[in-house]
């Protein structure tokens, strides 16, 4: 009887706690463990600290960049300088006469920006234009080409050059080469019909009144030599707006100088210079020489790649700047 009634009496005061209820088992009524606190082991926080770490340093990389961008402007502008006065110590040297460059030679690095002092005459049947290339005259611009022909020796000339050169004779207007183009078609039309020098009677009618030949002899044109001051240049490097040339339609965009002396005939080692000489006939302007400082010059002087230098550090300071201020922690507003 006193076993039964404890029994009774436990089951009475259990009774609120029934399982059915959502109340959980006795032994998670005597749990350390806090309810709501996960006990499942947590990830380690390495990986997302190595990330973090790496985006901070990724906005430092365009001040970086752009830092060393500045810095190689610098090291272009020292260069530039050397080059400037490379070329203006070479011009100040005493000229090189023509008749004493080897024809055999065909390498002419040691002589580039060297002026040469040549005496010949003018091929102008094999003129070739160069262009379109711009030039301001009184303020006004106006498109034209560069005129390059070959200078050929003078026969039993001592004091002529040896083997013949190219020369870039200066500046023309369009018309030049428009009125060119036109005397080579009619030239071409005209080959034809041309007449031989010298006829005999024994192809003709007069076989049977004359027993001699009638020679007809054309009279060889006085050969007007030309003395040429020029400086000794090489090919140009076109950028990559620029087309290609076609010599088989003569249209040439930029100085080749092996393709432009195979279009003349000679051989690609030909050297080349660029007419510097001052004294112009009033009453035939054309061709416009270059001028000796304008060869010095180059596209990007040193007063560029300077300008160049504090614009890339102006633009390294300002993103480094903006990448300090983004890290920068912000004040809580209460």
């Amino acid at each position: 009887m006193a076993a039964a009634s404890i029994s009774r009496i436990i089951e009475r005061n259990l009774r609120p706690f029934n399982l059915s209820k959502g109340v959980p088992p006795y032994s998670s009524l005597f749990s350390t463990t806090s309810p709501g606190i996960s006990t499942a082991p947590q990830q380690p926080q390495g990986s997302e600290k190595e990330r973090s770490i790496w985006s901070k340093m990724f906005l430092f990389v365009p001040g970086a960049i752009t830092f060393g961008l500045g810095t190689w402007q610098i090291f272009r502008r020292q260069e530039k300088i050397k080059m400037l006065e490379y070329r203006q110590n070479r011009l100040g040297l005493k000229p090189v006469m023509g008749n004493q460059i080897a024809p055999s030679s065909g390498n002419f690095d040691s002589l580039e920006f060297r002026r040469v002092q040549s005496r010949g005459v003018f091929d102008e049947k094999k003129s070739i234009y160069v262009g379109p290339r711009s030039r301001s005259i009184s303020g006004v611009t106006e498109n034209g080409y560069y005129l390059i022909t070959p200078l050929l020796p003078v026969p039993d000339a001592p004091e002529s050059l040896q083997t013949p050169i190219l020369v870039n004779r200066g500046w023309v207007p369009r018309n030049w080469r428009d009125k060119a183009l036109k005397v080579s078609e009619d030239n071409e039309l005209t080959s034809g019909a041309s007449t031989p020098a010298q006829e005999s009677a024994e192809s003709s009618w007069w076989h049977f009144w004359s027993k001699k030949p009638i020679i007809v002899e054309e009279r060889s044109p006085a050969i007007n030599s030309v003395e040429v001051v020029g400086v000794v240049r090489g090919s140009e490097k076109p950028s990559i707006f620029v087309p290609a040339n076609d010599p088989s339609t003569s249209q040439w965009f930029f100085v080749d100088v092996p393709a432009i002396a195979r279009a003349c005939g000679l051989p690609e080692n030909t050297l080349y210079i660029e007419d510097i000489n001052d004294n112009v006939n009033p009453s035939s302007p054309y061709p416009v020489p270059k001028d000796a400082n304008t060869l010095i010059r180059s596209s990007v002087m040193p007063q560029d790649h300077l300008n160049y230098t504090l614009t890339w550090y102006s633009l390294s300071a300002a993103v480094t700047f903006m990448a300090i201020k983004r890290l920068k922690p912000k004040k809580n507003r209460r």
